[in-house]
């Protein structure tokens, strides 16, 4: 079945169930959430956070008009569990995907490759989609999801969107040039893409299914959920924009900086769209990155990482730490900066708080909207955790000032003073047997044995 990219795809009765609340026609004290997602953008691709040779005056403009963080955190240094800590409020310790790749079980995939395996959402897992489609929002979805297989449990239908445009998993999605993409529970062939052709840019296709659907959900709550692919691999994008006379001998270079730069273009282009809609001052945007940046050769140009050590798939602060804007106007305050440790399992009981929305009970996050609406202070010294499984078992955790990373089960626990030393280059374990024990005692309980990636394997 074929669909056209301009029609009218019905949503599922929200709007009446809005307007039966006295929420329709702008009247709604819900604010409409709009959530965008990078895919392995640095913390220091973008100017607000110190970049200097790639444009990003949009972002930037994100940030002045809101809140800029700097110690927000993925949930994971890699795509697929970050992504599933993000919608189910869990931390790996406890959430259902943990790894891009199972350990054990799952359902087999390949890619003229090895075969490998990848775990979709249950049905008993809960997302911050259907929380929010609970309270009466409309729910879209676009980009790269992630988190299943087709036909499986965790198809974005299947967990709370109405709406789905994009790539299933990550293994598609290394192509801006696809020759079908995922609408609903459909394929839609990309007939430009078709033999090899390049005609139609994935990217631009996810931003026209976000303004549409923004244009035509704008009289109702809606929660809009954009995991772009930018600027992850391939390095594919139809115009260098302003690098194409960069005196920099790596054409990579331009196109890593082209794709960023066209990702603030867009991010422009949906601003812009909520002013001329007259719903700028009752949506709060947030904008963010799936895990740290690449260890690649762009990322080491731009550094992209800033000055934390390592890049995405490692647990030091360079594979986890991440930009974080929120823009509310009249809400958040305009040109602040928070220094408030946080992560991914903390937007789902944020949201749902945002929305007057129930919270699922076993989820390990906290609301973080006292922060963002400055209405009193939050613990800054809760645990944060962290574990990865490729190529084996490692655990990192954020407590106050300290960061502690474990390289398995039977290795020592590494532990720096962030206060002192951002770039995690002073082990300090020795000197503070306290902090260690006081760490070793929380991992004792901050996690749950997974039947897919069990610990005794890795």
């Amino acid at each position: 079945m074929r669909f056209n990219r301009r029609e009218f795809i019905k949503g599922s009765g929200l709007g009446a169930l809005a307007l039966a609340a006295g929420c329709g026609r702008g009247e709604s004290l819900k604010p409409n959430i709009i959530f965008i997602l990078a895919d392995d953008l640095g913390i220091g691709d973008l100017g607000c956070y110190g970049q200097t040779r790639i444009v990003t005056s949009n972002v930037d403009r994100l940030a002045q008009e809101g809140k800029r963080f700097s110690d927000c955190y993925a949930g994971s240094p890699v795509c697929a569990p970050s992504r599933s800590v993000l919608m189910t409020g869990q931390h790996t310790g406890h959430t259902r995907v943990r790894d891009n790749f199972a350990r054990v079980g799952g359902i087999e995939v390949t890619d003229n490759g090895p075969l490998q395996r990848r775990i979709p959402l249950a049905p008993e897992d809960v997302t911050v989609a259907q929380v929010l489609k609970g309270a009466g929002y409309a729910t879209g979805i676009t980009g790269k999801w992630g988190l299943s297989e087709p036909g499986s449990t965790g198809e974005p239908n299947a967990k709370g969107f109405d709406e789905w445009f994009g790539y299933l998993n990550q293994r598609r999605a290394h192509t801006y040039y696809p020759e079908y993409l995922w609408r609903n529970g459909e394929k839609e062939i990309l007939d430009g893409n078709l033999d090899g052709a390049q005609g139609e840019y994935s990217h631009d296709l996810f931003t026209g299914f976000a303004l549409d659907f923004i244009r035509r959900h704008n009289q109702e709550p809606f929660f809009l959920f954009l995991p772009y692919t930018i600027p992850h691999y391939a390095l594919q994008v139809p115009d260098l924009g302003p690098y194409e006379t960069e005196p920099w001998d790596d054409p990579d270079l331009k196109r890593y900086a082209a794709m960023v730069t066209r990702l603030d273009r867009d991010v422009g282009r949906i601003m812009a769209l909520l002013r001329e809609l007259g719903i700028d001052e009752r949506t709060i945007v947030f904008f963010c990155s799936d895990n740290g940046g690449m260890g690649s050769k762009e990322a080491k140009f731009f550094n992209s990482t800033g000055p934390f050590r390592g890049h995405k798939g490692l647990l030091y602060e360079g594979g986890l730490r991440i930009p974080m804007i929120a823009r509310w106007p009249g809400r958040i305050e305009a040109g602040t900066l928070s220094g408030l440790p946080w992560m991914f399992a903390d937007v789902l009981p944020t949201l749902a708080e945002l929305a007057g929305a129930p919270v699922p009970a076993n989820v390990d996050g906290v609301s973080v909207s006292p922060e963002l609406l400055g209405r009193g202070s939050m613990d800054r010294d809760r645990f944060l955790y962290w574990e990865f499984h490729s190529p084996r078992f490692k655990q990192a955790v954020r407590w106050g000032k300290w960061k502690a990373v474990r390289q398995g089960t039977d290795q020592p626990l590494e532990l720096y003073d962030l206060s002192a030393d951002i770039g995690e280059q002073r082990d300090v374990a020795g000197q503070h047997p306290e902090i260690v024990a006081r760490i070793l005692d929380y991992l004792r309980s901050a996690r749950s044995e997974s039947e897919n990636w069990p610990v005794a394997s890795g």
